[in-house]
Order: C-alpha cells, then structure tokens, then sequence
C-alpha cells in the first residue's frame, strides 16, 4: 500500500513532532478573526475537503486553533504523530494512548470520513432553511440512517451556553409547534386535539435582543412545558437583565413584568407596532423556524425539538458571518461533546458530555 503523502501536514508540525501549529497551512479562525486560504463557497469546500491530507489538516486547524495538539485522556502536549495510520500516542504512561482528531469530538466512535463530516458541517451552518437527513444521505452518499444521526450530533455542536443575560431592548414572544387538525386523519385528530388553540402542540418561548453588541439582533429559544405566567416569567427573569426594556404581547402571562423591568405590551387585537413597542423579530424568528420544520424536516418529534431550536439560533446569530466563517465557528464547536445513538432515541442518558 501507497504511504499517505501527509506534505500538508509535516510542513506545519514543529521539529520535535509533538505539535502542529497554524503557520504555512491554511489558517483559520473564529469569533470575528480573518480568515485565509480556506474554501468560501460550498463548491471550493467539496474539492477542498475531498483531499485527505486537507481535511486532516482543517479538523486539526479547527479542534486545536493552532495550539499544541493534546492527549484527550491526559491533556499531556508530549504526544508524536503516526504517519501511516493518521493517528497520535501520547508519550505518557495510560489507558487509551493512540487517539486520532476525532478523539472528545462529536464524531467520536464515527466511521464517516473527514470529508463527509465536514462537509455535512458546512450544508447544515449554511442553509438557511436547514437540510433533511434524506437529502444529505443522497448528497455525500450515507444512509439516511447514518445522515440523521450524523446531522443531530451537529445541531448538538451548535448548541450554545448562555452565560450572558439579554440587556437593552428585549422582545419576549411564545409560539406554538405541531402540526394542523385539518392535517390530521381522523383518527389521529380526535386523539390528539382535544381542545383549542394550541392544545397537542408544544409550546415553545423566544427571548430577542434587539441590535446586540455586533450590532445584530440575537435570539434565544427554548420548549416549556406550557405558557403560563410562573414559568414563563421565571424564564424572562433568568435570561434578561433587570435593566433591560421587555416588549411582549399581550398575554396575560406577561402581566406583572413592570416590577422587575420596563415592560411596554402592544396588543396584537389593535395594531402590530406602535413605535419601538413590537414583537416582530421574535415573529421573523418563528417564521424562519416554522418555514425549515414545515418545508425541510416535515415531522419532527418533540422529544428533538430543542435540537432544532438549537440549529436555527445559531444560523440567525450568526448570519451576518460568511459561509466559510459559520463553518468554522460550528466546526470548532465539536470539542467536549458527544452523543451516542442510544443517548438520541432515549434509551440510554445522558444525551451529551456536558448533562
């Protein structure tokens, strides 16, 4: 067998051998940080990716930002590169020395190759009304099985910490996700309708940040069990600053903010916007998410609701970025997390490293 031809990579590995750092391969970074030699559309990142030694390199580039590259086990820098089977051991005496880039990823344990991954990482961050996973399997040629596995290990990728409360001028809106009787068979419609508005729904609660700190709008989404005043206010309360301004509908669930906050409500019944007062942004939220689930995804269980809430606030917090940058971002977000298929469909918990 041909030994691979890793030039890519020797040429930014230091002499020692322990370490690949970002000086004459591609560069790439996140947050804002410029971004070079790296693929800018998804055409450029299929050719590019298609390359083992480049797909290599970029989930090195990607995983360790150009830091020493790490033992997953030990954290120890003291580790050497196997050429031969792409894969490091670390020098230390432990369990599990041999890992490869996939080692603490969300791809951890995957067979799919680098190519596939990454580019899979790029459809998802880039399409603005999401993928299905019978699409991807039919465009990087997986089973359809393997795609929508693969695709809600990104979405978990994509999910972000909120350590930060919401400041400023705050939208605070609800919706409702599930499908429509006049869809339903009979059967089904009597089963699970059993009342109105959004009975055999759930509910989901949107927090917006209006023109944020970049400049943009930035959302928040998350299901709650129901609508009601003691929840959703608890919610507000522990996602906004106290001197933030709260502009909500009129639910009745909303009544009482003005204690904690300066609340303005515009009534829907008599108009939509009144000045600064309105809930629009929350609305073209509930728009762009209702439009991937109906148009894209078609079903989708509650139980995986929050994954998809997850993937669409990335792409709306991010859509001022270019394609290539959304990459990156999503792509150097796979450290620390992992889901296993039992972890997915429910049988086995936790769902992720970090519950």
């Amino acid at each position: 067998m041909k030994k691979p031809d890793l030039k890519s990579i020797n040429e930014i590995r230091l002499k020692k051998g322990n370490n690949i750092v970002d000086t004459h391969g591609p560069t790439c970074h996140t947050s804002g940080m410029a971004m070079t030699n790296w693929p800018k559309t998804l055409q450029e990142a299929i050719a590019y990716f298609a390359n083992p030694d480049n797909a290599l390199t970029a989930a090195i580039l990607l995983r360790w930002q150009g830091k020493p590259v790490t033992c997953p086990t030990c954290g120890s820098i003291k580790v050497h590169f196997i050429e031969t089977r792409r894969i490091w051991r670390c020098n230390e005496l432990h369990l599990q020395r041999q890992f490869s880039v996939k080692v603490g990823t969300i791809m951890e344990d995957s067979p799919i190759g680098l190519d596939k991954w990454l580019t899979a990482i790029w459809l998802l961050s880039s399409a603005k009304n999401g993928i299905s996973s019978y699409e991807l399997h039919r465009s990087i040629g997986i089973t359809q099985k393997s795609a929508w596995f693969l695709l809600h290990r990104i979405r978990l990728a994509m999910q972000a910490g909120n350590f930060n409360k919401c400041g400023g001028e705050v939208e605070a809106d609800e919706t409702y996700i599930g499908g429509k009787a006049h869809n339903m068979h009979k059967a089904k419609r009597e089963r699970v309708i059993t009342g109105t508005g959004g009975m055999g729904k759930v509910a989901v609660m949107g927090l917006l940040e209006r023109h944020g700190k970049d400049g943009h709008s930035t959302v928040r989404a998350s299901v709650v069990k129901n609508v009601g005043k003691k929840l959703l206010q608890a919610a507000i309360r522990a996602n906004v600053a106290q001197d933030a301004a709260i502009f909500t509908d009129a639910l009745k669930s909303y009544e009482g903010l003005d204690t904690y906050y300066v609340h303005k409500v515009i009534d829907h019944a008599e108009r939509y916007v009144d000045g600064r007062i309105h809930t629009n942004g929350c609305e073209n939220f509930w728009s762009l998410l209702k439009r991937a689930i109906k148009g894209t995804y078609v079903s989708v269980e509650p139980f995986h609701l929050f994954r998809y809430l997850d993937e669409e606030c990335f792409r709306f917090n991010n859509r001022k970025m270019t394609d290539s940058a959304r990459f990156a971002l999503a792509a150097s977000a796979i450290v620390g997390k992992r889901l296993t298929y039992k972890g997915l469909i429910g049988s086995e918990l936790p769902q992720s490293c970090e519950n």
